[in-house]
């Protein structure tokens, strides 16, 4: 199957956390409409897995092995050089999909290093390299960064105080960054999905369940539902939206 469009085309985009669950998804729709991806994540063979599936569709892809566990600013500048290396080219779209989801519980039963891993690697890891690549972008006149937030960064949720402040930080981050990169070309938006239907979701179905019979489409949004709006966020089609949250959870966010 050949590329969908080309919207993206002449364009690379880097997409952190892209070896398994939305991150797949997204990095091979944004192959789809032209862009070359850059697959990054821990696992070697699950990128090369993800890497292959997009060559075979008639995309461009390239695997840089990352872990923004131990985010720092050197282990950051080795990520953002390696992936151009990789490309042969400029990163010219950047997706902040990475992130360390917590099972609900308690606050009082989380203990400080599960904060500071969710923290590091939520906010500290897209703030560093959103630092680097969006400065690189800013110099060269255009860009775009795409942080890939939460509905509970906008509405608290009962057990989930840890995960919804790291997502309340990256959408502010996101209206923050667009206020400062803006001016020199880059723009920088959010996409906030409601619980997504992937693997992993089985294991928040029985938190999921009540409130989704509230929700207006009651029903979970689809990885590439999310994917579509992150493509669209990249593309010229939202050349003036700048410093948006843009909610794809069938309606939660507004309930």
């Amino acid at each position: 199957m050949s590329p969908n469009s080309t919207r993206l085309a002449g364009r690379t985009a880097l997409v952190t956390g892209s070896t398994g669950g939305l991150g797949v998804t997204i990095a091979h729709a944004l192959a789809a409409d032209g862009a070359v991806v850059v697959v990054t994540g821990r696992d070697a063979a699950r990128g090369e897995s993800v890497v292959s599936g997009i060559r075979a569709a008639g995309a461009s892809a390239h695997f840089v092995a990352a872990d923004l566990g131990g985010a720092d600013e050197r282990a950051i500048g080795s990520l953002a050089e390696r992936a151009a290396q990789a490309a042969g080219t400029d990163i010219d779209i950047l997706v902040n999909n990475a992130a360390k989801l917590l099972l609900p519980e308690p606050t009082a039963t989380l203990s400080a290093g599960e904060v500071a891993e969710a923290f590091t690697v939520n906010v500290i890891a897209p703030m560093l390299l959103t630092g680097r690549l969006a400065s690189a972008m800013a110099a060269r006149g255009s860009g775009s960064v795409v942080n890939i937030g939460s509905i509970t960064g906008l509405r608290g949720t009962a057990g989930s105080a840890v995960y919804d402040a790291t997502k309340a930080a990256v959408h502010s981050l996101t209206r923050s960054w667009a206020a400062e990169y803006g001016p020199s070309g880059v723009r920088v938006n959010a996409v906030a999905p409601g619980p997504i239907a992937t693997e992993r979701a089985a294991e928040f179905a029985e938190h999921i369940a009540p409130a989704l019979a509230r929700v207006p489409s009651r029903r979970m949004s689809t990885p590439q539902e999310v994917a579509a709006a992150v493509v669209f966020l990249s593309s010229d089609d939202a050349a003036n939206i700048q410093g948006a949250v843009l909610s794809v959870d069938g309606g939660w966010a507004a309930t």
